[in-house]
């Protein structure tokens, strides 16, 4: 397939209407599906394998100054093909070391969902210290994540990347903008795009860490993963987010007797790639042109739960190295207990279910985020079923015809909606 060129299954949704589901999961296949047991024995193992995996990279970085020094034994002795060789063996030990603690954070994540091993206890000192490797406030992130799993897609609810309506851009109304309104807000050039990409594939993870940017807009400014006051938590978790706080501490100490050089060049380089992994998986699951957003009227769990892609991240390194975070997620927002190698015989009954409401799409995955970032822009303030807008004001996709006409029978009303909701925000 063309780097720059949709998927097929891509296409095909932009050509129908979308109707939402209606379906229930039958209960024999959620008997299936929820009778994987956890296999303690294959759980150690995999994470004993991305430990195993982490160190022997490092050991490979540790030989390649010395084997350069001399002149890898005598085979490279010109000074440009040393330095290219010796480039290329950091490059190579910085790629694969991001991809190994990119699955370090997915084990983290999956302990998080008590999917590894069946002892609550086990799981959370599992994924403590994995994520706390990673730098990455596990019980923090794991309460949050677990609010956008039982809200996923959801207006007023979801967690993480809940799209800017048009009010936040100050855009006029949709029957008054002109194409120079939206030009004004994002006319912008390729190489600015591809800078503003930069910023978020590298430093998104931690500005949503410490500003909850594209977080629920009910919490206030300000607020971050690392208080324990944070309005993120509830009063009973403030200790464990303490203890995120201190895992975050101990392994900073870590790193800084360690000493510069390992931090900058054995630590440093595979971290941010592992930003940019965590933030590029993450923001293609649920932010995509094609699929929709819910807003109360018309949300419910397996909606929100449909509303998500499955891709075939990196191919077989994406399944290898991240477990199956990226193919394998739909089924992952059905059934959170299931352990992640479970998941190619899961995403296939699940499919068995969904049929036409199963989102997969093949479109290369650095193209397919390019695609978002430059067309998931906003959405309308009003609308109980959303799609995202592009600069130019317009979704790819809309509703089917009786979709729409149901929904008004149903009496929605946007300036009731707003009174009731400015009402309930006030009561709280």
């Amino acid at each position: 397939m063309p780097l720059f060129k949709n998927g097929p299954e891509y296409e095909e949704r932009l050509k129908k209407p979308f109707v939402p589901p209606t379906f229930t999961l039958k209960e024999d296949t959620e008997s299936l599906l929820n009778t994987t047991p956890e296999n303690q024995r294959k759980a150690a193992l995999y994470v004993f394998r991305d430990i195993v995996l982490t160190s022997l990279l490092y050991k490979f970085a540790y030989s390649i100054t010395p084997l350069a020094a001399s002149d890898f034994g005598g085979y490279v002795t010109e000074g440009w093909q040393k330095t290219a060789l010796k480039a290329s063996m950091w490059v190579f030990y910085w790629w694969f070391q991001g991809l190994v603690f990119a699955g370090i954070f997915c084990l983290g994540h999956d302990s998080g969902h008590t999917s590894l091993f069946e002892s609550n206890k086990v799981n959370n000192t599992v994924g403590f210290l994995l994520h706390s490797y990673l730098l990455i406030p596990y019980f923090s992130w794991r309460s949050t994540h677990h609010a956008h799993h039982k809200a996923t897609a959801s207006m007023e609810r979801d967690e993480n990347y809940v799209p800017y309506t048009r009010s936040q851009f100050k855009l006029p109304e949709e029957k008054l903008a002109k194409r120079a309104d939206y030009s004004e807000i994002f006319e912008e050039t390729p190489l600015y795009t591809l800078y503003r990409m930069f910023i978020m594939q590298g430093f998104g993870w931690w500005v949503y860490l410490a500003r909850n940017t594209m977080g629920s807009p009910m919490y206030p400014a300000g607020t971050n993963h690392f208080s324990p006051y944070s309005p993120l938590f509830k009063k009973e978790q403030r200790f464990s987010i303490f203890m995120s706080n201190v895992g975050l501490g101990a392994m900073s100490l870590i790193l800084y007797s360690l000493g510069r050089e390992f931090f900058l060049w054995y630590y440093l380089v595979p971290y941010m790639f592992v930003n940019h992994w965590i933030v590029m998986f993450t923001f293609l699951h649920h932010s995509d042109p094609t699929i929709p957003h819910y807003r109360k009227g018309e949300w419910s769990f397996l909606r929100g739960a449909v509303a998500t892609v499955d891709r075939p991240l990196l191919g077989w390194m994406g399944r290898f190295f991240f477990h199956n975070i990226s193919h394998d997620h739909v089924a992952h927002h059905f059934f959170l207990r299931a352990p992640f190698y479970n998941g190619p015989e899961i995403t296939k009954a699940v499919k068995s279910v969904l049929k036409e409401d199963y989102n997969y799409d093949s479109t290369p995955t650095f193209y397919a985020l390019y695609r978002s970032f430059t067309q998931c822009l906003f959405i309308e303030d009003e609308g109980d079923i959303v799609f995202y807008k592009n600069r130019e004001g317009r979704s790819v996709r809309g509703l089917k015809e009786s979709v729409v006409e149901e929904i008004k029978a149903k009496g929605w009303n946007p300036e009731e909606q707003d009174r009731l909701d400015e009402e309930a925000s006030k009561a709280n």
